[in-house]
C-alpha cells in the first residue's frame, strides 16, 4: 500500500488525467464572451457542444460558473477567481506547443501579456506596434494595468510577462532594465492666477491639485518627495490614469505633477504651461520588469529589445521644452 503522501500525489495525477484541456478552452471562451452561442463561435463548435461543456465544467468545479442575466451570462465569484489562472494555463500550454527554442518572430503566433499604464501605452505602443507589424505580424499583445503592488504579484504569478513602470519594489526574482530617463514637472493652466509663483513651495502646496495614483500606497512622482520634506499637498482629485489630466488642468485652477515625457506633448496645447516643481529629486527612470523565469526565453528577449528600441526616441527626456521659471 502506498504511503499517505504518495497516495495524495497519485490521486492528483489520476484527477489530472481525467481533465479534458478543451474544457479550459471552453471556459476561457465563455468568460470572454459571457454568452454560450458566441463562445461556441469563438471556439469553432456548435452551441449544443458548448452547452455540454458548460455542464461538465459546472460539475468539475462544483459551481454554476456563469448564471443567466438578461441576454447574457454573469460569472460567479468562483469563475472570476478562475479566469486569470485559466488564461495563464492556456497561454503556457500554447507556448509549450507552438514555440521552439529558436524563436522566429516572422512566423510566430505567440501572444504576450504586458502591464502598461495609459501613459506608457500612449508613449510606447505606437513605436512597438509599428515594429511588430514589420518584424512579427503574427505576434499579438494583451495589455493590462495594475497598481505597483499588483504588478509585482502579476509578474510573480506569470499573469503578465513584462511590465513597464517605475520605482517598483521588487524581490530578487524580478529582473529589470532601463527604458528611458524622465522627470516630473508641474502642469498648470497658462493663465492661472498663481502661474508666476508656482515654484514657491508654500504657494504650490496651497493650490488644489490632481493626484494620479494606482493604489493608496502609490506615492511616486510627488508625494514621496514632499513627505521627506515633512509637507503634503492639497489633493482635490485622485485619478487612476494620466490622459484626462491635461484637459482638467486646462479647464480649471487645479494643478498637477506629471512626467515630462507626456507633459511636453500636451504642452503643445497653448492652454497649459509647464513649470519646474518646487521640490528636489524630480528625476526618475522608466524600466522594464520581468520574472527571471523568462531570462532564457528567446521570444521574451526579442520583445524586450523591441520595446527598448521603441523607447529610443523618448530618452531625450525634456529636450526642446522650456519650463517657466518666473
Amino acid at each position: 500500500m502506498l504511503p499517505p503522501h504518495r497516495q495524495t500525489s497519485y490521486q492528483g495525477a489520476m484527477n489530472l488525467r481525467r481533465l479534458d484541456l478543451n474544457l479550459l478552452v471552453a471556459l476561457d471562451a465563455l468568460l470572454r464572451t459571457r454568452h454560450v452561442t458566441r463562445a461556441a463561435q469563438l471556439v469553432g463548435i456548435g452551441q449544443p457542444g458548448m452547452s455540454a461543456a458548460l455542464t461538465r465544467l459546472r460539475r468539475m468545479f462544483g459551481d454554476d460558473l456563469l448564471v443567466k442575466q438578461g441576454m447574457e451570462m454573469v460569472p460567479t465569484s468562483r469563475a472570476l477567481e478562475l479566469e486569470p489562472e485559466v488564461r495563464r494555463i492556456l497561454h503556457d500550454v500554447d507556448c509549450l506547443i507552438t514555440e521552439s527554442p529558436q524563436f522566429d518572430p516572422a512566423t510566430s503566433r505567440r501572444t504576450f501579456r504586458l502591464r502598461l499604464s495609459d501613459l506608457l501605452a500612449f508613449l510606447l505602443l505606437p513605436g512597438t506596434m509599428r515594429r511588430l507589424g514589420a518584424e512579427a505580424p503574427g505576434v499579438t499583445l494583451e495589455v493590462a494595468h495594475f497598481s505597483p503592488e499588483a504588478t509585482v504579484e502579476a509578474l510573480e504569478r506569470n499573469e503578465v510577462e513584462l511590465a513597464a513602470s517605475t520605482k517598483l519594489k521588487v524581490p530578487k526574482s524580478i529582473e529589470s532594465s532601463l527604458l528611458f530617463e524622465d522627470r516630473v514637472v508641474c502642469l498648470h493652466r497658462r493663465d492661472h492666477p498663481k502661474a508666476r509663483r508656482m515654484r514657491d513651495i508654500d504657494v504650490f502646496l496651497s493650490l488644489r491639485q490632481i493626484r494620479v495614483s494606482q493604489s493608496p500606497l502609490d506615492d511616486r512622482f510627488a508625494d514621496r518627495q514632499l513627505a521627506q520634506m515633512g509637507r503634503r499637498r492639497a489633493v482635490a482629485l485622485t485619478l487612476p490614469h494620466w490622459l484626462a489630466v491635461p484637459e482638467i488642468v486646462a479647464s480649471s485652477d487645479l494643478v498637477a505633477v506629471m512626467p515630462m515625457s507626456i507633459a511636453r506633448r500636451v504642452a503643445r496645447d497653448r492652454r497649459v504651461a509647464l513649470a519646474s516643481p518646487p521640490f528636489e529629486n524630480p528625476a526618475f527612470a522608466w524600466a522594464l520588469y520581468w520574472h527571471r523565469r523568462h531570462n532564457s526565453d528567446h521570444a521574451h528577449q526579442w520583445l524586450r529589445r523591441l520595446i527598448s528600441d521603441a523607447s529610443a526616441d523618448l530618452k531625450s527626456g525634456a529636450a526642446g521644452v522650456d519650463l517657466s521659471r518666473k
